[in-house]
């Protein structure tokens, strides 16, 4: 059985102006009959070389699971079609809580020593979600310490889960969006803890 989204998810998709009937359908698809929990939409736009490509990413948050919506336009490489015609990529992906090994938010704030007294201190802040299907490697070359040595000390690196990232900011994305990542990743940390 599909229902309709909640009225402020709803109302959160269609603000952006993304195709918002496409997002919302294939969002309610996906979810069913489950009481979403807590959401998190995020719209964004990258540039590449002479064109401006929107994406929509939204979260929704259930008893059982996380439910990710990623939409994007395509690029004429992306998908055969005729010349002009507009086309967009929509996909829902649905993770068990019981499978998120791990979720990460960070907050960067000027002048920590002043926190709680500065007004607007966060600068950035990012929500980054694991369930082990994505991990990124990082390498660099293992030092002893010792300026001078010269000798091959191989690799050192971390193994790191990276699913998921949402970075927003402030400036770019609004005081208010960027209060609600932090309440969504609060309640996925919690939610998470809780299995």
């Amino acid at each position: 059985m599909v229902r309709e989204l909640p009225g402020r998810l709803r109302q959160e998709i269609v603000d952006c102006g993304y195709y918002p009937e496409l997002v919302a359908d294939g969002l309610a698809m996906t979810l069913g009959a489950e009481t979403v929990l807590d959401h998190l939409v995020h719209h964004e736009a990258t540039f590449n070389s002479d064109e401006v490509q929107r994406h929509l990413t939204v979260l929704a948050l259930t008893e059982q699971r996380l439910v990710v919506s990623h939409t994007d336009e395509s690029s004429e490489g992306d998908l055969e079609h005729a010349a002009g015609e507009v086309r967009a990529i929509s996909s829902t992906e649905s993770i068990p809580l019981s499978a998120i090994t791990s979720v990460g938010l960070t907050r960067v704030v000027r002048e920590p020593h002043r926190f709680g007294q500065v007004a607007r201190p966060v600068v950035e802040t990012w929500l980054t979600l694991g369930w082990g299907t994505m991990r990124r490697l990082n390498l660099e070359p293992a030092t002893c310490g010792d300026p001078q040595c010269d000798a091959d000390h191989g690799y050192a690196g971390s193994l790191v889960a990276d699913d998921l990232v949402v970075r927003m900011s402030p400036f770019a994305d609004g005081e208010d969006a960027v209060a609600r990542l932090v309440a969504f990743g609060t309640a996925m940390q919690c939610a998470v803890g809780h299995r």
